[in-house]
């Protein structure tokens, strides 16, 4: 089995950091992707050739952000607190938007590294973000990494439905948390019908960093349970 991991937007390869005692113990090959927004650089991700199914197991914004070559030769796709389109049509969609023009407008400012923290504390919620592994928000930003976040949100809030390299015979899993403050009701919604032969699981009282014990091994046994 092969499995290519994708963060979403202010997260790096870090986050991934439950998954990897169960990957190992099944003996998947993994790889992790980052858009080198913090401290780690870029790494870029590959499928290796015949070795086994391919699995790409994005966060959010993950899927935007793993290479459409890579994507489209996806088997099975499992989408962690993700969305058909960001920021919806209608009255949600004009507030989300607004806020996310402020976050733009702090991210070039010294107030980027405070904004940061908030919205990972906000991604945690109900949970606390003491739990998350560390991210990009315990060090100060580069020039570089700054610009990839500020590219990155500008692409969040152009999203009007799945990645064109979406590909679209896979097998799919969502997994949705029910407490997520970051991705509206609507947007969820809108994922499911998009999606309407995807498995969908939805972890009640988490938070859209999904911490929660039971994602691990739900999401891998599910992966275990492909054809």
């Amino acid at each position: 089995m092969q499995v290519i991991a994708m963060h979403g937007w202010a997260g790096d390869a870090r986050g991934w950091e439950p998954f990897l005692d169960a990957w190992q113990r099944r003996s998947w090959h993994w790889q992790c992707g980052d858009r080198g927004y913090g401290p780690r650089p870029p790494e870029t991700v590959a499928w290796r050739q015949n070795a086994g199914p391919r699995v790409v197991i994005a966060h959010s914004l993950g899927s935007h952000l793993v290479p459409p070559a890579v994507l489209q030769q996806a088997d099975a796709v499992v989408l962690l607190a993700s969305f058909g389109r960001f920021v919806p049509e209608g009255t949600a969609g004009r507030r989300l938007r607004a806020a996310m023009a402020a976050m733009a407008e702090q991210l070039a400012s010294d107030q980027a590294s405070a904004m940061l923290q908030a919205f990972l504390d906000r991604a945690a919620a109900p949970q606390p973000a003491s739990l998350l592994p560390p991210g990009i928000a315990a060090a100060p930003l580069g020039d570089a990494g700054r610009q990839r976040l500020q590219d990155d949100l500008a692409l969040l809030a152009a999203t009007t439905g799945l990645a064109p390299a979406f590909p679209p015979h896979a097998r799919v899993l969502i997994v949705e948390g029910g407490a997520d403050q970051i991705v509206v009701q609507e947007a969820r919604a809108l994922l499911r019908d998009a999606l309407p032969a995807a498995d969908t699981l939805v972890l009640a009282g988490v938070g859209h960093c999904l911490l929660s014990p039971a994602l691990v091994p739900l999401v891998c046994g599910w992966i275990e349970g492909l054809p």
